[in-house]
């Protein structure tokens, strides 16, 4: 298959080389020059795509990312570029087309379940134009469409904890947190090309909700920090469990 990647980070050139290890071929668009051989690098802005010059593509993931979090980022990033990959798009053979939003959809700020049935109710203008983006592709590519929604994606010893670690010395309240692997969140990206009768959107995420303070106080301890206090046992965050994920069959490595 021909498979174009919208936007080239570390997840997608972790999918992009699985896939060229399968034998598909690969072609991406971004902002700044790329070296993995195995690919067709191409530098469009886009908001001004042109697509016109290339082999038909099968397939398209969609992974961008705002280089701020306002809302004026998000509304450029995520929104303002639906039609003009919509457009671009437009007489290619396209089978599936796989984007990456966030659980941020989800509003639910007070220790509460959430899982692929859970309706999205975003409380903040950021999950609000994830949301519309969302909406935006399933419109346009109703049966080729899904939307993967990944929770907080970690890549091993991470240097934000080891500061959280040296710097917290006391934590307001429960907060749950929820992670998933780079390389498993790749590999599910992966994995939903050949999923035959695939569900509209899928939760990635590890199944393994944690307090964030407890994360933290286990870094401190290894590096034989002072430990934390918790000032207050209220509970914010939510428990995050992607229940289709698991039954697409699709197992975690991390």
């Amino acid at each position: 298959m021909q498979i174009l990647f919208m936007g080239y980070g570390k997840t997608s050139q972790r999918a992009a080389k699985l896939l060229f290890a399968a034998g598909h071929q690969i072609t991406t668009i971004s902002q700044s020059p790329k070296t993995d051989e195995y690919a067709n690098h191409l530098i469009q802005d886009v908001h001004h795509l042109d697509l016109s010059g290339i082999a038909p593509i099968d397939a398209v993931y969609v992974l961008l990312s705002p280089n701020a979090s306002t809302v004026e980022a998000y509304q450029q990033t995520y929104v303002d570029t639906v039609q003009p990959i919509v457009q671009a798009l437009k007489g290619h053979p396209i089978q599936r087309i796989v984007v990456v939003s966030s659980t941020r959809v989800y509003g639910e700020n007070a220790g509460e379940r959430v899982d692929d049935e859970t309706l999205p109710n975003p409380i903040d203008a950021q999950g609000r134009l994830l949301l519309q983006m969302e909406q935006l592709y399933q419109t346009a590519f109703p049966a080729q469409c899904v939307i993967i929604r990944p929770t907080g994606i970690y890549s091993g010893a991470s240097a934000r904890m080891q500061k959280l670690a040296e710097t917290t010395k006391s934590y307001p309240n429960i907060h749950w947190s929820n992670r998933i692997h780079i390389d498993d969140l790749s590999r599910f990206l992966v994995f939903m090309l050949h999923v035959e009768h695939a569900e509209k959107s899928y939760i990635c995420t590890n199944n393994s909700p944690q307090p964030l303070h407890k994360r933290i106080l286990e870094m401190q301890r290894s590096l034989g920090l002072a430990e934390l206090v918790l000032e207050s046992k209220k509970e914010t965050g939510k428990w995050i469990y992607a229940e289709r994920m698991v039954g697409s069959g699709f197992r975690l490595e991390h």
